[in-house]
């Protein structure tokens, strides 16, 4: 396989980690997740705990949009604001994209990120109402209430950050190069459709 960046974007409850994880794992390629928030930690100095508060959070100033920009110094006033917290993990994106190995990135607005970058497939998992309670209740251990709850929280937050850091809705399809439906295909059907996909880009160029 030639180098593939492969960013998964996911509703909560579609089992979209679980995917992106098989998925990694099938291809033989390194996976990301809460690893790119202890990178940006670990890079810039800050508490973790600092960058996981923001971590796919929605900015509570309703009719700002974020204005993209480089990480400010230690020394500036925003250092710790939200939008230079998103800079840094947006900066770690960045540095695996422009490295020599393939890998999946689940999440944090890498599809938008990304989008200009060369070797880069944008895929987004999701799901209907009833296969997330179901699998949010699966994989949380969590009872139906609470899934439901989570479901509804998790997704809005999710929505409204994507909106803020790419001025795109969330789930326009024209933003990814594949949709996969979990209602409708199993786990390894996901990662064989991903696998197939990657093969036929391959033998294009």
């Amino acid at each position: 396989m030639k180098k593939k960046i492969i960013t998964i974007s996911r509703s909560y409850g579609s089992g979209g980690r679980q995917v992106a994880m098989a998925i990694a794992k099938e291809l033989g390629i390194h996976y990301y997740d809460k690893e790119l928030i202890n990178m940006a930690s670990l890079k810039h100095g800050v508490n973790v705990s600092l960058l996981k508060q923001v971590d796919e959070k929605p900015e509570p100033v309703r009719f700002k949009k974020y204005v993209e920009s480089e990480v400010s110094s230690p020394s500036s006033r925003s250092y710790l604001s939200k939008d230079n917290l998103y800079n840094m993990t947006k900066g770690i994106i960045e540095e695996i994209a422009d490295g020599d190995e393939s890998a999946v990135i689940l999440g944090r607005c890498a599809h938008h990120i990304l989008k200009d970058h060369e070797d880069v497939v944008r895929i987004v998992i999701y799901a209907d109402r009833d296969t997330m309670i179901r699998n949010a209740m699966y994989y949380d251990q969590i009872s139906e209430e609470e899934a439901i709850r989570r479901i509804d929280k998790i997704n809005k937050e999710r929505e409204q950050y994507n909106k803020y850091y790419t001025g795109n809705n969330w789930f326009d399809a024209t933003q990814y190069d594949i949709c996969l439906n979990t209602s409708k295909l199993s786990m390894e059907q996901c990662t064989q459709v991903v696998r197939e996909y990657i093969r036929i880009l391959d033998h294009q160029e």
